[in-house]
């Protein structure tokens, strides 16, 4: 049995977006997300499963329901060997079958708008259809924050919360003996509808981080609360109305 633990990226490795990472130690196979790269179509935008046997993967972990952590779920699961486990809290599961339906009608629309009518079904850039979309959706079990889940072989795992958008969870992992942090995105900053993520008191032994933010230094958030309602007010004042636009679901609210 193999006493290495490798760590694999098959997206977000030096990039922004597809998150997707292979873990494997002492016989046993996780993956940690399953999004897409927002930046190309179809099968370019997927993680690089092409370098794994998903037959092989035991269990699948997402910690939240933006589409550069999720969006290739049903694709893994409906037309890969995939034949794990897939566990996620109680409002991504929620919040993903809306935005990977809404995912598949933008998409059907960028296509009609080309002037491309083919079959979405047959499609071969079209990643998943709507049944395989629900398929997919049926096979997710819930975790609770906190709540232990053991699978055997060495491996069990609990959630906590990442903050960033309603139901992040970041995944404490013990396996073969060893301990992993894996966080997905998460917030240390309080917001007016969500907690800051939890600091565990368990000190892992391998810790593995978003870091797209990593080195920068961001306005605080009485700065921004300030600077947009400052700006709402402007236009108000003059007579004027809003439109505001929302980069993803999470960010308006």
């Amino acid at each position: 049995m193999e006493d290495i633990m490798t760590i694999t990226p098959l997206g977000s490795g030096q990039e922004v977006g597809r998150s997707c990472h292979l873990l494997e130690f002492r016989g046993t196979t996780l993956l940690l997300d399953c999004g897409i790269h927002p930046g190309y179509d179809g099968i370019n935008g997927l993680p690089f499963l092409d370098r794994i046997d998903p037959e092989g993967v035991d269990v699948l972990l997402v910690t939240h329901f933006h589409l550069d952590h999720v969006a290739s779920l049903p694709y893994f699961t409906e037309r890969t060997g995939f034949k794990g486990r897939i566990f996620m809290t109680h409002p991504t599961k929620a919040v993903t079958r809306l935005l990977l339906g809404d995912y598949l009608r933008l998409m059907a629309m960028k296509k009609s708008s080309s002037g491309q009518n083919s079959d979405m079904d047959k499609d071969p850039d079209v990643l998943y259809t709507e049944s395989e979309l629900q398929s997919c959706i049926d096979k997710i079990e819930l975790i609770d924050y906190h709540q232990t889940i053991s699978l055997g072989r060495g491996l069990k795992f609990y959630a906590l919360n990442a903050g960033h958008v309603l139901g992040a969870a970041m995944f404490m992992i013990e396996i073969g003996g060893r301990t992993v942090l894996y966080t997905g995105d998460y917030s240390m900053e309080e917001d007016r509808h969500l907690m800051a993520a939890e600091i565990p008191n368990v000190k892992p032994d391998v810790l593995m981080v978003e870091s797209t933010y990593g080195v920068q230094v961001h306005s605080s958030r009485a700065e921004r609360e300030a600077r947009f309602t400052g700006t709402v007010e402007r236009v108000v004042t003059r007579g004027g109305r809003c439109l505001i636009p929302v980069f993803a679901l999470g960010r308006a609210q």
